[in-house]
Protein backbone atom coordinates (compact mmCIF):
# COMPACT_ATOMS: atom_id res chain seq x y z
CA UNK A 1 0.00 0.00 0.00
CA UNK A 2 1.16 3.54 -0.71
CA UNK A 3 -0.27 6.96 -0.04
CA UNK A 4 -0.49 10.34 -1.73
CA UNK A 5 0.91 13.55 -0.29
CA UNK A 6 -0.93 16.86 -0.52
CA UNK A 7 0.29 20.28 0.60
CA UNK A 8 -2.04 23.25 0.63
CA UNK A 9 -1.02 26.81 1.46
CA UNK A 10 2.07 25.80 3.46
CA UNK A 11 3.71 28.78 5.14
CA UNK A 12 6.85 28.93 7.25
CA UNK A 13 8.70 31.93 8.67
CA UNK A 14 12.11 32.13 10.32
CA UNK A 15 12.88 35.28 12.30
CA UNK A 16 10.45 37.29 10.23
CA UNK A 17 11.70 35.93 6.91
CA UNK A 18 8.94 34.27 4.90
CA UNK A 19 10.58 31.11 3.56
CA UNK A 20 7.44 29.32 2.37
CA UNK A 21 4.60 31.54 1.23
CA UNK A 22 1.66 29.31 0.41
CA UNK A 23 3.07 26.16 -1.17
CA UNK A 24 0.53 23.97 -2.97
CA UNK A 25 1.65 20.54 -4.16
CA UNK A 26 0.17 17.12 -4.74
CA UNK A 27 2.41 14.09 -5.12
CA UNK A 28 0.36 11.17 -6.40
CA UNK A 29 0.48 7.82 -4.66
CA UNK A 30 3.33 5.78 -6.09
CA UNK A 31 5.01 8.49 -8.16
CA UNK A 32 8.54 9.88 -7.99
CA UNK A 33 8.41 13.67 -7.81
CA UNK A 34 11.49 15.92 -7.95
CA UNK A 35 11.34 19.37 -6.37
CA UNK A 36 14.11 21.59 -7.73
CA UNK A 37 15.19 25.12 -7.05
CA UNK A 38 18.19 27.23 -6.06
CA UNK A 39 19.81 26.80 -2.67
CA UNK A 40 18.08 28.63 0.15
CA UNK A 41 14.55 28.72 -1.28
CA UNK A 42 13.06 26.41 1.34
CA UNK A 43 13.20 22.94 -0.21
CA UNK A 44 14.58 21.32 2.93
CA UNK A 45 12.18 23.32 5.09
CA UNK A 46 9.29 21.94 3.07
CA UNK A 47 10.48 18.35 3.51
CA UNK A 48 10.90 18.88 7.24
CA UNK A 49 7.31 20.09 7.45
CA UNK A 50 6.17 16.94 5.66
CA UNK A 51 8.19 14.73 8.02
CA UNK A 52 6.91 16.40 11.23
CA UNK A 53 10.34 17.85 12.02
CA UNK A 54 8.93 21.37 11.66
CA UNK A 55 5.42 22.67 12.21
CA UNK A 56 4.12 24.91 9.40
CA UNK A 57 2.93 28.37 10.38
CA UNK A 58 -0.02 27.98 8.05
CA UNK A 59 -1.62 25.58 5.61
CA UNK A 60 -2.13 21.84 5.80
CA UNK A 61 -0.37 18.60 4.91
CA UNK A 62 -2.54 15.60 4.05
CA UNK A 63 -1.46 12.00 3.77
CA UNK A 64 -3.75 9.84 1.66
CA UNK A 65 -6.30 12.65 1.71
CA UNK A 66 -6.35 13.00 5.49
CA UNK A 67 -4.59 15.40 7.82
CA UNK A 68 -2.24 14.04 10.46
CA UNK A 69 -4.14 12.67 13.47
CA UNK A 70 -3.94 14.40 16.85
CA UNK A 71 -3.86 11.16 18.82
CA UNK A 72 -0.19 10.45 19.73
CA UNK A 73 -0.43 6.75 18.97
CA UNK A 74 -2.05 7.28 15.58
CA UNK A 75 0.45 10.03 14.78
CA UNK A 76 3.37 7.73 15.59
CA UNK A 77 1.88 5.08 13.32
CA UNK A 78 1.71 7.62 10.48
CA UNK A 79 5.27 8.84 11.07
CA UNK A 80 6.48 5.25 10.84
CA UNK A 81 5.10 5.11 7.30
CA UNK A 82 7.51 7.86 6.23
CA UNK A 83 11.22 7.46 5.51
CA UNK A 84 13.65 10.39 5.41
CA UNK A 85 17.23 10.58 4.11
CA UNK A 86 19.03 13.83 4.90
CA UNK A 87 21.91 15.40 3.01
CA UNK A 88 24.34 14.79 5.87
CA UNK A 89 23.56 11.51 7.61
CA UNK A 90 24.12 11.06 11.31
CA UNK A 91 24.95 7.44 11.99
CA UNK A 92 24.62 5.79 15.37
CA UNK A 93 27.64 4.43 17.17
CA UNK A 94 28.19 0.82 16.40
CA UNK A 95 28.23 -1.32 13.29
CA UNK A 96 26.56 -0.83 9.94
CA UNK A 97 24.24 -3.73 10.79
CA UNK A 98 23.20 -2.00 14.02
CA UNK A 99 22.51 1.27 12.20
CA UNK A 100 20.35 -0.33 9.54
CA UNK A 101 18.48 -2.68 11.87
CA UNK A 102 17.66 -0.05 14.49
CA UNK A 103 14.29 0.91 13.01
CA UNK A 104 13.25 -2.73 12.97
CA UNK A 105 14.30 -3.18 16.59
CA UNK A 106 12.12 -0.34 17.83
CA UNK A 107 9.21 -1.82 15.89
CA UNK A 108 9.63 -5.13 17.68
CA UNK A 109 11.08 -7.09 14.75
CA UNK A 110 13.45 -9.77 15.99
CA UNK A 111 15.43 -12.87 15.09
CA UNK A 112 15.66 -14.21 11.59
CA UNK A 113 13.20 -11.68 10.17
CA UNK A 114 15.32 -8.79 11.46
CA UNK A 115 18.48 -10.30 10.02
CA UNK A 116 16.94 -11.03 6.62
CA UNK A 117 15.42 -7.59 6.22
CA UNK A 118 18.61 -5.86 7.34
CA UNK A 119 20.74 -7.75 4.83
CA UNK A 120 18.14 -7.16 2.15
CA UNK A 121 18.47 -3.41 2.71
CA UNK A 122 22.27 -3.64 2.75
CA UNK A 123 22.21 -5.60 -0.50
CA UNK A 124 20.12 -2.83 -2.06
CA UNK A 125 22.98 -0.37 -1.57
CA UNK A 126 25.86 -2.79 -2.16
CA UNK A 127 27.01 -2.96 1.47
CA UNK A 128 26.35 -6.58 2.42
CA UNK A 129 30.01 -7.14 3.28
CA UNK A 130 30.15 -3.99 5.44
CA UNK A 131 27.67 -5.25 8.04
CA UNK A 132 30.22 -5.47 10.86
CA UNK A 133 32.12 -2.32 9.91
CA UNK A 134 31.89 0.55 12.36
CA UNK A 135 29.96 3.53 11.05
CA UNK A 136 32.81 5.87 11.95
CA UNK A 137 35.11 4.10 9.47
CA UNK A 138 32.89 4.67 6.42
CA UNK A 139 33.47 7.13 3.61
CA UNK A 140 30.88 9.84 3.01
CA UNK A 141 29.34 7.86 0.16
CA UNK A 142 29.20 4.66 2.17
CA UNK A 143 27.64 6.48 5.13
CA UNK A 144 24.93 7.89 2.88
CA UNK A 145 24.22 4.44 1.49
CA UNK A 146 23.84 3.18 5.07
CA UNK A 147 21.41 6.05 5.75
CA UNK A 148 19.37 5.06 2.72
CA UNK A 149 19.32 1.40 3.77
CA UNK A 150 18.25 2.48 7.26
CA UNK A 151 15.34 4.39 5.72
CA UNK A 152 14.05 1.62 3.45
CA UNK A 153 14.53 -1.33 5.82
CA UNK A 154 11.23 -0.44 7.54
CA UNK A 155 9.41 -0.37 4.16
CA UNK A 156 8.14 3.24 4.22
CA UNK A 157 5.22 4.17 2.00
CA UNK A 158 6.52 7.72 1.54
CA UNK A 159 10.25 8.25 0.99
CA UNK A 160 11.67 11.77 1.39
CA UNK A 161 15.14 12.42 -0.04
CA UNK A 162 16.85 15.72 0.78
CA UNK A 163 19.81 16.39 -1.53
CA UNK A 164 20.79 12.84 -0.65
CA UNK A 165 23.64 12.59 -3.17
CA UNK A 166 25.07 16.10 -2.83
CA UNK A 167 28.88 16.14 -2.89
CA UNK A 168 29.18 12.39 -3.54
CA UNK A 169 31.32 10.85 -6.25
CA UNK A 170 29.61 9.51 -9.41
CA UNK A 171 29.86 5.86 -8.32
CA UNK A 172 27.99 6.48 -5.07
CA UNK A 173 25.45 8.68 -6.85
CA UNK A 174 24.76 5.89 -9.34
CA UNK A 175 24.48 3.30 -6.56
CA UNK A 176 21.95 5.40 -4.65
CA UNK A 177 19.88 6.33 -7.70
CA UNK A 178 19.71 2.65 -8.64
CA UNK A 179 18.59 1.85 -5.10
CA UNK A 180 15.83 4.48 -5.30
CA UNK A 181 14.55 3.05 -8.57
CA UNK A 182 14.66 -0.51 -7.23
CA UNK A 183 12.83 0.38 -4.02
CA UNK A 184 10.20 2.35 -5.91
CA UNK A 185 9.70 -0.55 -8.31
CA UNK A 186 9.46 -3.16 -5.55
CA UNK A 187 7.44 -1.24 -2.95
CA UNK A 188 5.48 1.17 -5.11
CA UNK A 189 6.37 3.90 -2.61
CA UNK A 190 5.65 7.58 -3.10
CA UNK A 191 9.01 9.34 -3.47
CA UNK A 192 9.62 13.07 -3.04
CA UNK A 193 13.18 14.07 -3.85
CA UNK A 194 14.58 17.55 -3.26
CA UNK A 195 17.59 18.39 -5.39
CA UNK A 196 19.30 21.15 -7.31
CA UNK A 197 20.91 18.49 -9.53
CA UNK A 198 18.82 18.82 -12.69
CA UNK A 199 20.40 15.75 -14.28
CA UNK A 200 19.37 13.66 -11.30
CA UNK A 201 15.83 14.97 -11.42
CA UNK A 202 15.63 13.99 -15.09
CA UNK A 203 16.94 10.50 -14.37
CA UNK A 204 14.78 9.53 -11.41
CA UNK A 205 11.49 11.48 -11.47
CA UNK A 206 8.15 11.19 -13.25
CA UNK A 207 7.24 14.82 -12.62
CA UNK A 208 9.14 17.88 -11.44
CA UNK A 209 8.29 21.17 -9.78
CA UNK A 210 10.20 24.42 -9.36
CA UNK A 211 10.21 26.10 -5.94
CA UNK A 212 11.09 29.79 -6.01
CA UNK A 213 10.04 32.82 -4.02
CA UNK A 214 8.40 30.64 -1.41
CA UNK A 215 5.96 29.07 -3.86
CA UNK A 216 5.74 26.36 -6.50
CA UNK A 217 6.20 28.21 -9.77
CA UNK A 218 5.64 25.36 -12.22
CA UNK A 219 4.91 21.62 -12.29
CA UNK A 220 4.98 19.32 -15.30
CA UNK A 221 5.95 15.91 -16.59
CA UNK A 222 9.71 15.69 -16.30
CA UNK A 223 10.45 15.74 -20.06
CA UNK A 224 8.33 18.83 -20.72
CA UNK A 225 9.52 20.49 -17.54
CA UNK A 226 13.13 20.46 -18.71
CA UNK A 227 12.68 20.84 -22.45
CA UNK A 228 9.81 23.33 -22.64
CA UNK A 229 9.19 25.12 -19.32
CA UNK A 230 6.39 27.68 -19.49
CA UNK A 231 7.41 30.13 -16.77
CA UNK A 232 10.34 32.43 -17.48
CA UNK A 233 11.78 31.80 -14.01
CA UNK A 234 11.78 28.04 -14.60
CA UNK A 235 13.41 28.56 -17.99
CA UNK A 236 16.16 30.65 -16.42
CA UNK A 237 16.82 27.97 -13.81
CA UNK A 238 16.94 24.95 -16.12
CA UNK A 239 19.14 26.85 -18.61
CA UNK A 240 21.66 27.65 -15.89
CA UNK A 241 20.94 31.39 -15.96
CA UNK A 242 19.97 31.44 -12.26
CA UNK A 243 22.49 30.62 -9.49
CA UNK A 244 21.97 27.27 -7.80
Amino acid sequence: MTISLELEGIQKDFDGRKVLQGVDLRVEAGEVFALVGPSGVGKTTLLRCVDFLLRPDGGSVRYGGQEAPRDPGALLALRRRIGFVAQNPLLFRGSVFYNVSFGLCVRGVEGRTLEERTYEALDAVGLHDFAETKGAKLSAGEAQRVAFARAIVVHPEILLLDEFTANLDPANVAQLETAVAAYHRQAGATVLIVTHNLFQAKRVANRAGFLFGGQIVEIDEVDRFFTNPQDERTRAFVRGEMPY
